[in-house]
């Protein structure tokens, strides 16, 4: 933090208009020489390297790359029809990688914008409104009701200064300010006018370090982009060494180079599953545009697929578990009784502002609406004296002239600074820090509240004003649990998904919410499940670990340790979601596996920081979500089967067919059209397929089942069987004197029947498919009806069959194709297991 200097001005009851004499701020040409020293009010600089890496970044999918190399390829050799059609190919693969790049990009944009766009600054002498990127250390700024604070600075004048750090420290209350007491960039000033002077702007203010570390934190992968990683890697190294083993011995077969070439890019696009990527991608898309109309907005797509398999749920208290508005709950008086509180409560009035935008104070207003009173009508009254806020004993009072022509002092704040300035008893005294102490464990916030009537009208002298003031009891307020909220977190018990609650408030409120809500405070090692945000910063490692293990509740949690405490539950190999809505949220929303931001009360930083925004900040609308998770999680893990069991076929035809000196089974342009079209539209039945029925009473998919051998092994032994029928029927043809036309349509015919067979026993994974595959939807008629129209016109649609080099062939062959791909692909139907 840099060093704030600058006069001290005494506080008075008139708003600043003006700094004081002395306290100009700083000169055009002084503020010019300082913005090039320090650079601009920015708290992310622009990061470095052009935007056309956005570009080149696609061309680098493999299928990309394998369709330009087939592309001229086949210009070479003159087949022209092949190289258009591989040209074309390359344009929705690319637009995809395109598409989610232009997201990336936009992340960490808003950032750089976050401070106030503009802001009142005093050069030479005079108030202008400048653009807050232009501000530099030592400017003098006008705060006023409402304003973002745009850059860390110290008071110089105030009236009455409150500020709402609640985005910041994660206090979900307003903080009332002093002369000499910082204000810092991103807050808003609930109430009350200052004059400040900059001493800390960008990246070197309290807002900016956080945004700093929030660029420096990378986005993990899913565990299912992570097993699709390891597929792709795998079979990738696999496709290279075939590709040169066929390319060598197509060589010294003789049969061209150009041959060589294609056979080789066929065994490629055949053993690399690039349809895997657009059917998550499609998934992914779909899930997004359900979640939305729920309330939820994915901002990045592989949120969609981690809900679920979430393991952890580390949520922010105010405005996610609570509603985040104050409300009176009691009015607290030494002698209980109707007359006691009615007097409370217009003295408590008294002391709040006409029309606030200080949460307290608007509380305080609807409490005593509701309890027969008219804040308007004592507010009508004439305020003769407005004493600020005392930032050494927390209080303030003001002095009205009733209808009556009475003097009447009230003043509320902290317990300490009203027994200081008023009269009690001393058993008033006692009762009150008895009483204080009581509420406060229960996690309410409470203020003092005094009142007098002045017989001699106002002095104009603050202690003389004050010096009539009596004690007249305690105003306790609470933060509201949200409506569904417990119900919520029950659910997600079942589930087996843990839900931690991270704070910045008291440890005393934060007990009383986790109490609310049923989370419990004991563990079984007897060690207390409600810790402090500097018990995080323990250097002993078991007591760290033991707290990362069982405590469900951390309070008074600065940014830093948020961020460490997710990694650590990541680090313990959970999956872990981040829900917040505060700048202090961002680095941990990041780093979590997804972020969930607050769209309604979130800032900017934590929406983009986040991987999901909550439209209606409900706890409830996660549950909702994490079950839409494991939905799109279980029916992209059946097409995902789907696939597999047809990449044996498709690999086996390009790998062996040239082995044996047959001409090529599958040409590119058949793979392109299995890989890109067909396969990833016919796999969007699963999608829409409604969520098992025990979706949310089992524990959360371990991330290393997703696309293993172990997890997979029934559709990989579908797959080699189908091959053995494909390849089979294929050469069988070649052999009986077939032309290699006809014959190709046999085994192209036999992949395509074998589709709606596979999709039936796939969408019942686990019992017979007449259980639940057979289950009609829109969709799955829509498949097979489409299968079957592209079946009998590629092969009957003379133009479309020229293109692809097929010829029909015998109609009593089509009783051949139908048996081939019953029986290898429903052969594993006894195989199948209940799930768990």
């Amino acid at each position: 933090m840099n060093e704030l200097s600058g006069a001290v001005i005494p506080q008075t009851s008139a708003g600043p208009a003006t700094p004081a004499p002395g306290v100009r701020g700083l000169t055009a040409a002084q503020a010019r020489i300082r913005l090039l020293t320090d650079g601009p009010n920015l708290l992310v600089p622009a990061s470095a390297g052009g935007r056309w890496l956005r570009w080149i970044g696609p061309l680098k999918d493999p299928m990309v790359l394998l369709l330009l190399v087939a592309a001229p390829t086949y210009l070479f050799i003159g087949n022209t029809t092949d190289a258009i059609v591989a040209f074309i190919a390359v344009v929705p693969v690319a637009a995809v990688g395109w598409l989610l790049e232009a997201r990336a990009e936009r992340t960490l944009e808003r950032l750089r914008q976050v401070t106030a766009p503009t802001a009142s600054v005093w050069r030479d002498g005079l108030e202008e409104r400048l653009p807050a990127d232009q501000l530099v250390v030592g400017d003098v700024v006008s705060l006023r009701e409402g304003d973002i604070v745009p850059a860390d600075a110290r008071v110089l004048e105030l009236t009455q200064l409150s500020t709402d750090e609640a985005a910041l420290t994660g206090e979900s209350l307003p903080v009332h300010k002093a002369v000499g007491e910082l204000v810092f960039a991103g807050t808003t000033v609930s109430s009350g006018r200052a004059v400040a002077e900059v001493g800390a702007t960008g990246a070197r203010t309290r807002h900016g370090a956080i945004g700093t570390l929030l660029f420096g934190v990378k986005e993990h992968t899913t565990p299912l982009q992570r097993a699709l990683g390891r597929l792709v890697r795998v079979l990738g190294i696999l496709a290279a060494l075939l590709c040169a083993l066929v390319m060598a011995i197509e060589v010294l077969r003789g049969h061209g180079f150009g041959a060589a070439v294609i056979a080789a890019v066929s065994l490629a696009i055949a053993a690399i599953p690039e349809e895997f990527a657009l059917v998550y991608g499609l998934y992914l898309s779909l899930g997004a545009w359900r979640l939305a109309r729920d309330k939820a907005l994915v901002r990045r797509l592989p949120a969609v697929e981690t809900l679920g398999s979430a393991t952890v749920i580390c949520t922010d208290k105010t405005g996610t578990l609570t509603e985040g508005r104050l409300a009176v709950t009691q009015l607290c008086v030494h002698m209980p009784g109707p007359e006691g509180e009615l007097a409370l409560a217009q003295a408590a009035v008294r002391a709040c502002e006409p029309d606030p935008f200080d949460p307290l104070d608007r509380a305080i207003l609807q409490y005593a609406g509701q309890r027969g009173l008219d804040p308007e009508r004592l507010h009508r009254e004439a305020l003769l004296n407005d004493w600020p806020f005392d930032g050494i004993d927390k209080y303030l009072t003001h002095v009205w002239r009733t209808a009556d022509s009475s003097t009447v002092v009230a003043s509320k704040g902290s317990l300490e600074g009203i027994l200081a300035h008023s009269t009690a008893t001393e058993n008033e005294r006692i009762w009150a820090h008895a009483k204080n102490e009581e509420l406060a464990a229960n996690g309410l916030r409470v203020i003092a509240v005094a009142n007098g009537l002045a017989k001699h009208g106002p002095t104009g002298v603050r202690e003389s004003d004050e010096a009539v003031l009596r004690f007249a009891g305690l105003v306790a307020f609470s933060d509201p649990i949200r409506e569904g909220v417990a119900d919520a977190l029950a659910e997600c018990s079942a589930a087996g998904i843990r839900v931690i609650m991270i704070t910045g408030d008291h440890p005393a409120t934060a007990h009383a919410v986790a109490e609310g809500l049923g989370l419990e405070h004991q563990g079984s090692d007897g060690i207390d499940l409600i810790a402090s945000g500097d018990e995080l910063d323990t250097h002993d490692a078991d007591r760290f670990e033991r707290l990362i293990s069982s405590t469900n509740v951390f309070a008074r949690t600065r940014p830093e340790q948020k961020y460490r405490l997710v990694e650590a539950l990541r680090a313990r190999g959970e999956v872990v979601a981040m829900t917040g809505d505060g700048v202090n949220d961002a680095p941990a929303l990041r780093a979590a596996d997804i972020g969930i931001a607050m769209g309604q009360r979130g800032t900017d930083v934590a929406r983009e920081a986040a991987t999901m925004v909550l439209l209606d900040d409900n706890f409830t609308t996660i549950v909702r979500a994490v079950r839409d998770g494991r939905r799109i999680y279980d029916n992209l893990s059946r097409a995902f089967a789907y696939l597999i069991a047809f990449h044996p076929a498709l690999l086996i035809a390009a790998f062996l067919v040239p082995l044996l000196g047959k001409p090529l089974l599958l040409l590119p342009v058949h793979l392109v059209l299995l890989e890109l079209l067909l396969h990833p539209i016919v796999s969007l039945v699963f999608e829409a397929d409604a969520a098992d029925e025990d979706v949310m009473r089992r524990s959360p998919r371990p991330s290393g089942r997703s696309l293993g051998i172990a997890a997979l092994w029934r559709p990989y032994m579908v797959g080699l069987t189908l091959a053995g029928g494909v390849v089979g029927g294929y050469l069988g043809a070649l052999s009986l004197g077939w032309p290699v036309e006809q014959a190709r349509a046999l085994g192209f015919a036999t992949i395509l029947a074998s589709q709606p067979l596979l999709l039936m026993v796939e969408r019942s994974p686990h019992a017979p498919f007449w259980r639940t595959g057979l289950r009609p939807t829109r969709t799955l008629i829509a498949a097979i009806v489409a299968v079957i129209a592209v079946l009998l016109a590629m092969v009957y649609v003379a133009p479309l069959a020229d293109l692809l080099d097929l010829e029909p062939f015998a109609p009593a062959a089509w009783l051949v194709v139908v048996l081939v791909s019953a029986l290898t692909t429903l052969w594993s139907e006894p195989f199948k297991r209940p799930l768990g």
